[in-house]
């Protein structure tokens, strides 16, 4: 009885052991309209699009990785940061507490969760789910690395996640759309994936990935959700579901929403994305090719239509050198949207054609938006900047975009990074421009991190707008960070 006491005693006294601290002061200043779009994107929502914004932020954190020689293995996370021009005046960013027994982990809580399969430094985000909107909290299940199955003789790895979670910006929606258009309150998160790898680094240095991830944003309460009959009558305070049908239904598409009258579709913001990438990896180096192709409800989740509507990169490791460590380019085209004509069986015309996709917009729920900016690639200008109309809309979700990012380590205690994107859009289709918007986004950062301070770092940072859909920008950032350990 004595020896299970002092194992247990151990074990609590354990899950402090790794405790790390983080402290940081952030600000930037513009003298456009809009803050640099780089500034603003890919950075888990901890972010303003104003021109003169900032932050201080507190952390501490326990990877469950400290663990690794146990079963079982525990790690947490808070993380808070009182900011100024930002849309709150206190974030919450995490507070999680994560569980892993084996190769099984479950997170509970708010926690800033990568993007899959793409670089978080460097590319111009996922088209499902990105670093570019506030985390939310949820309840995840998931593989989080690739599990080798040994009956492949480990050729073949699996990883995936399920996930159900709830948004955090009622108040945000309520004031920015004045309540006089379309938002949502209380409405729920789903997101599910599977990938599978096929390939041994150890034996051949070819391998390939491919996989599927789904997102919904489903129940709740709509406000000022419109007729599809576009008869100008308004429905307001509309339940959206939240039994566990719709949680059914979120899982494994079905059901329709409140106004689809005849023409159902499926309940919720349905998305998601296929996955494909090839990598070739020598000593020292390596060259990924990747795909990602967007779809939103059915219609181009499978082969019926054409795929003409994908995010294209590349990404480059060097050998060790003082210039360049990566390279990433990358093409984004969602110009097609399975083409420009919507229209619905009937006696008539006895013909479906689900075009007119509007990535990113819903009928019922506004926009795929969490605090007002995308929840995939920031590109497609996000809602956060509608503020001429106070609208949860995507206006500039047909693009073509050209990418590049690239960083490197010229000493071991400086490293840089480079972001450079070329973006033409033609609006939407039910609203389009009257000629194509060019528009220019440059982030040049270079980050100090001295030898003879452990744990310092600063940053300094130029941003650049240039173009006429967010006009034209010129921005310095400044941060200053402290990590070290607590225990």
């Amino acid at each position: 009885m004595m020896l299970s006491a002092l194992t247990a005693m151990a074990q609590v006294d354990s899950i402090f052991n790794g405790l790390t601290y983080n402290v940081e002061a952030s600000g930037n200043l513009s003298d456009g309209k809009f803050a640099p779009l780089w500034f603003s994107s890919g950075r888990f929502g901890l972010s303003s699009v104003e021109p003169n914004s900032g932050y201080v932020r507190a952390g501490i954190r326990r990877s469950a990785d400290c663990d690794s020689l146990h079963t079982w293995r525990f790690g947490y996370g808070l993380d808070v940061a009182v900011p100024v021009n930002f849309t709150s005046d206190f974030v919450l960013q995490q507070l999680y507490g994560t569980v892993q027994y084996k190769f099984a982990q479950l997170t509970l809580g708010t926690k800033e969760i990568d993007q899959e399969m793409l670089n978080r430094e460097l590319s111009s985000g996922a088209m499902s789910l990105s670093n570019n909107a506030r985390p939310i909290p949820q309840v995840r299940l998931e593989i989080p690395e690739f599990l080798p199955l040994h009956f492949t003789d480990d050729w073949v790895g699996i990883k995936g996640h399920i996930a159900y979670g709830w948004y955090t910006d009622n108040r945000w929606q309520r004031n920015f759309t004045n309540k006089q258009s379309l938002f949502s309150q209380d409405s729920h998160f789903h997101s599910k994936a599977a990938f599978i790898r096929i390939g041994r680094d150890d034996l051949c240095p070819f391998s390939a990935t491919f996989g599927l991830q789904m997102s919904c944003q489903f129940g709740g309460t709509g406000y000022n959700i419109a007729d599809r009959s576009d008869d100008c009558n308004m429905l307001t305070d509309v339940e959206l579901g939240d039994g566990l049908k719709s949680y059914w239904y979120a899982l494994i598409p079905g059901g329709h929403d409140v106004n689809d009258g005849n023409y159902g579709n499926v309940q919720g913001n349905q998305n998601g994305n296929w996955y494909f990438d090839m990598k070739f990896q020598g000593r020292g180096w390596s060259v990924r090719t990747y795909a990602e192709h967007f779809f939103e409800d059915h219609s181009q989740l499978f082969v019926q239509y054409a795929w003409k509507d994908m995010l294209w990169g590349v990404e480059l490791k060097l050998p060790k050198n003082k210039y360049v460590s990566r390279f990433v380019a990358e093409y984004l085209n969602t110009r097609d949207q399975t083409g420009g004509l919507y229209h619905d069986r009937s006696d008539v015309v006895p013909l479906q054609i689900s075009g007119r996709d509007d990535y990113y917009n819903h009928h019922t729920f506004g926009a795929w938006q969490h605090w007002g900016q995308a929840q995939g690639n920031p590109l497609l200008l996000s809602p956060i900047y509608n503020v001429a109309n106070r609208q949860l809309y995507f206006y500039f979700n047909r693009v073509s975009a050209v990418h590049i990012g690239l960083n490197g380590e010229p000493t071991d205690e400086l490293h840089y990074r480079l972001l450079f994107s070329n973006l033409r859009t033609w609006g939407t289709y039910d609203q389009p421009t009257l000629s194509p918007i060019d528009q220019n986004y440059l982030l040049a950062e270079l980050t100090y991190n001295p030898n003879k301070y452990k744990g310092w770092s600063a940053t300094l940072g130029y941003g650049l707008n240039n173009g006429d859909l967010i006009g034209n920008s010129n921005g310095v950032s400044f941060t200053i960070r402290k990590t070290g350990i607590l225990r």
